[in-house]
């Protein structure tokens, strides 16, 4: 389950980073926004999981 959860937050920060850059060469914000949003939310579940990693020790 980890795992899953880890691919997920990986995938999301990179669909989130393609969004963002595809974005700013448009000239699209809110694409942009949405980009980096994405990468944030990837980036929040990533700790999420890092988090819950410290904690199984």
């Amino acid at each position: 389950m980890a795992r899953e959860e880890k691919a997920r937050a990986k995938k999301e920060q990179l669909k989130g980073k393609a969004k963002e850059v595809g974005g700013r060469a448009t000239g699209n914000l809110s694409t942009e926004a949405e980009g980096r949003l994405e990468q944030s939310k990837g980036d929040a579940r990533q700790a999420k999981e890092k988090a819950k990693d410290v904690f199984k020790r």
